[in-house]
């Protein structure tokens, strides 16, 4: 869960072209109605065991104006080391019921530690190579997190990298910040973005872990932040199930993931042939995921989207940007 290593290999610095957007996010180019739809989802000791276990759900109606391929494949990369921090405590969950060695075998088992040397290597060329693609997403995201202004106390951001959203959200006053991502060196970056963001330290803590076990308890937070981050995650629906699980009532959800193209066009064909080198070179990013699709689909009350385009960046387009409301 660290961050979008796959703009590291495809993306160049280059204006976006968007479609309009919506509600909350000034008018999208379409808008999702959350709804609960029958799906395969994995408990954490069935991911640990490498058993799937099916769990049925209600089916209900989605709406959208022009939903051709809210698939989100997805940018970013997750890589998992470590142990889930002892200092959080870790409270009895609807989902799962788990202890400390229980998220260290998912943080293992999702994504075995990488030498240190790695590790480093990786946190200081993100922190550096994704400068270029900051500048461009940069007004979208800024008017994304006005809607945590005011609203929002307690923030999970998963995949928090080198932090470059902390920008946006942690100079309110009163923030706390649950920082987290498996790669333990993204640690000083993330803590030197907080400090330039305007947050005390005390208000920050990074949590080393991987979004199927979020080591917080049940309705803990008051947003959930995450950005190109399903992408490389091992199970996009655990994490989705984990993300409302922390989340509060009435709290949201904040995502931007790059998507699939369109079926059928020679962009989606394209996107499939170079997915599998596209994991190997990206650590595990998916350019095929349809995670649009997912969020929809998880059960949260409702869904807003809005759709932008890098210009340069061609087997990484469309993005999808929004919130997700439980």
């Amino acid at each position: 869960m660290a961050v979008k290593s796959s703009f590291l290999f495809f993306l160049h610095s280059s204006p976006i072209t968007t479609t309009p957007r919506c509600s909350k996010l000034k008018s999208p180019r379409f808008k999702i109605t959350a709804f609960s739809c029958s799906d395969l989802q994995y408990d954490i000791d069935n991911l640990v065991n490498k058993k799937k276990s099916p769990i049925k759900r209600s089916h209900g109606e989605l709406s959208l104006d022009s939903f051709w391929s809210c698939s989100c494949s997805c940018g970013r990369r997750r890589f998992i080391e470590g142990t889930a921090l002892a200092m959080f405590p870790i409270c009895p969950s609807n989902a799962s019921n788990l202890h400390s060695d229980d998220y260290m075998s998912v943080l293992n088992k999702v994504h075995p530690p990488r030498p240190d040397w790695y590790e480093e290597f990786y946190a200081s060329v993100l922190d550096k190579g994704m400068k270029s693609y900051e500048d461009e997403i940069a007004g979208y995201k800024s008017q994304l997190f006005s809607n945590l202004k005011g609203k929002a106390q307690k923030v999970l951001e998963i995949g928090i990298g080198t932090g470059p959203n902390l920008k946006y959200y942690a100079g309110e006053a009163d923030v706390q910040v649950f920082g987290m991502d498996p790669n333990r060196k993204m640690e000083k970056y993330a803590q030197a973005a907080a400090v330039d963001a305007g947050l005390p330290l005390s208000n920050f803590e990074f949590i080393q872990a991987v979004g199927e076990a979020i080591p917080l308890g049940d309705a803990s937070v008051d947003a959930v932040v995450g950005t190109l981050v399903l992408c490389s995650v091992k199970d996009v629906d655990m994490t989705l199930r984990e993300v409302k699980r922390v989340l509060r009532p009435g709290g949201v959800y904040l995502f931007v993931e790059h998507v699939a193209a369109k079926d059928g066009t020679v962009l989606r064909f394209v996107q499939s042939v170079l997915d599998p080198l596209q994991q190997t070179l990206a650590d595990g990013c998916h350019l095929t995921r349809k995670t649009g699709m997912k969020i929809s689909e998880s059960g949260f009350s409702g869904v807003e989207l809005s759709m932008a385009s890098l210009s340069n960046a061609f087997f990484i387009n469309p993005h999808i940007y929004g919130l997700a409301s439980k």
